[in-house]
């Protein structure tokens, strides 16, 4: 007999998630494309999401002269990443379902496959958003404007890998705005290391979103999909290179505004050897190289967090 294979399209699983993740083994199958429309089964975006957050609380208790983060603060950022992560992925993919059926890596997603129909897309995504308001309510009126205010780079960025070469530089703006978050929750107010820390998790967004955008470039090519990673071409190594020097430098800065010491600057230097390591070891036409190169940066992340808390902990018993 011969053998039947499936794919991700066949029985409704996403071309680039998780192998084996439990959304596909253990979900009940009506729930499980949208789990898969919030990218419960590719976890690395929530993660993605949540560690500046994290980053700017470390920076704010080590400010404080605090011996940790918030850990209350820390688990409303865990819990409001996943649902504006889900309900930002919701979003794009109702923005972009025509785009998204003409890419390979995409076009298994809910909404274009058929999975989900878009009203009720429309729906899941209030639903998420909803989780995500309730839990911004939960701090201080500060807080809740600048959260607020991350909703402008949020609602623009589908439709900007239409009109400008770099969209990823909006994504920055978007997915970096937990690095001001953390700070303004402890302070009621933004300050230099808030700032810096923003503009350096701006820099590695551009450049982690850049090797993501290895995978597609040929289907962008095609269907008139801009990206850095297409805007780079034969300059794309040192491109991302630079992001991520930048990064280091105005993470390195902030935290010294902030008062970080041995502790804090060791998680910084091993946070920036691993974004080298990951310019060192992108190929350009290896596309599952550059998505397990893209997935690091949530290694690369929680070092640099370690770094800080160990930083904070350390001074707090000094």
């Amino acid at each position: 007999m011969p053998v039947v294979t499936s794919s991700p399209e066949s029985d409704g699983r996403v071309a680039d998630a998780v192998a084996g993740h439990w959304v596909d083994r253990l979900a009940p199958r009506g729930v499980r494309p949208y789990l898969r429309l919030a990218r419960i089964d590719r976890p690395i975006g929530w993660w993605l999401l949540l560690l500046p957050c994290w980053w700017s609380s470390a920076l704010a208790a080590l400010a404080s002269h605090a011996r940790f983060p918030d850990p209350a603060h820390l688990l409303l950022f865990l819990v409001g990443a996943i649902a504006m992560r889900g309900a930002g992925s919701t979003y794009n993919d109702i923005a972009d379902r025509d785009l998204d059926a003409q890419v390979e890596r995409t076009r298994s997603r809910p909404l274009p496959s058929g999975q989900v129909r878009t009203r009720s897309a429309a729906l899941f995504l209030v639903a998420q958003a909803l989780v995500g308001l309730a839990v911004l309510l939960q701090f201080n009126r500060t807080a809740i404007l600048v959260g607020m205010a991350s909703l402008v780079p949020v609602a623009i960025y589908p439709f900007m890998k239409r009109v400008m070469s770099m969209p990823q530089a909006v994504l920055g703006l978007a997915f970096s705005w937990g690095a001001l978050m953390g700070w303004v929750a402890v302070f009621g107010e933004l300050a230099e290391p808030a700032l810096l820390l923003y503009l350096g998790t701006v820099a590695w967004v551009v450049g982690y979103d850049t090797i993501y955008a290895v995978q597609d470039i040929e289907d962008d090519e095609i269907a008139g999909i801009r990206s850095s990673a297409r805007l780079f071409g034969r300059g794309l190594k040192p491109a991302i290179g630079l992001c991520y020097a930048v990064s280091a430098v105005a993470i390195a800065l902030a935290a010294f505004l902030a008062g970080a010491g041995p502790l804090g600057a060791l998680g910084i230097i091993l946070f920036a050897a691993h974004l080298g390591w990951q310019v060192h070891r992108l190929r350009p036409g290896d596309g599952r190289g550059a998505l397990r190169l893209f997935r690091s940066n949530r290694d690369a992340g929680l070092i640099l967090f370690a770094g800080l808390a160990a930083d904070a902990l350390w001074q707090g018993l000094s």
